[in-house]
């Protein structure tokens, strides 16, 4: 089995371009590439499009200041945001209300299955939730459909230029095994963009994580990085 390239965490962040999509994994910084998204905050790069189901946190479990992406939100480094919920990260809203960033939200589960779709080629999905709201007024619903008397939103599946994954472990093929809720989205967006990149705490021999216990196959990775364990 090929190995896959193990590179740094600045040489993942020079891979990324300006204005690129990017989608982030993990939920409120957990499971997130944190040590590549400091290097995109060191890069300066900017005109990002997020996709994620948060946007980090304003202040981090031990207290520091703009927790994983929400430190590229600060910086003004991002013009769109896709996302579930933001309320940990309050700049969202004030750089909305100033007219700097779009923000679009969508449910959990849609956002989920948007991606998904993504991933497998499909056209859309259809979902009842959102039927007679906001989201019928959002660019990812392509409409309304009624299906044996029941009404459905036909959402656009959701698709990135690069997927960043945050994982606990990761084989030297790129096979990921996510612990506990790092798992939250990673799964699905690491078959939803052009360039994956896996940003693990410990990169191990193939055989060690057990074929069972894969969460994202290495055919889904493009390049692995050895990130810190704080």
């Amino acid at each position: 089995m090929a190995k896959k390239p193990v590179i740094t965490a600045k040489e993942a962040a020079a891979m990324i371009p300006e204005g690129a999509t990017i989608m982030c994994g993990g939920f409120l910084g957990c499971g997130q590439a944190r040590a590549i998204v400091k290097e995109l905050v060191a890069s300066g790069k900017g005109g990002f499009t997020l996709i994620a189901n948060d946007m980090g946190r304003a202040v981090g479990p031990k207290g520091e200041e703009f927790f994983g992406i929400a430190e590229l939100i600060h910086n003004k480094q991002v013009k769109r945001v896709v996302a579930t919920h933001v309320g940990m990260t309050p700049e969202v809203g004030q750089q909305n209300t100033e007219g700097t960033l779009e923000v679009n939200l969508l449910p959990q589960g849609t956002l989920a299955e948007c991606i998904r779709a993504a991933g497998a080629g499909l056209g859309g999905v259809l979902t009842p939730v959102g039927v007679d709201t906001l989201v019928e007024e959002s660019p990812f619903c392509m409409g309304k459909q009624t299906i044996d008397g029941k009404d459905y939103l036909l959402m656009k599946p959701v698709h990135a230029d690069v997927a960043l994954l945050g994982t606990y472990k990761c084989d030297e093929a790129g096979n990921c095994w996510y612990k506990g809720t790092m798992r939250n989205f990673n799964t699905v967006m690491a078959t939803a963009a052009d360039l994956v990149i896996a940003e693990t705490e410990y990169v191990v021999p193939v055989g060690e994580i057990n074929h069972e216990d894969i969460h994202t196959f290495g055919i889904c990775v493009d390049y692995i990085v050895e990130g810190d364990r704080k």
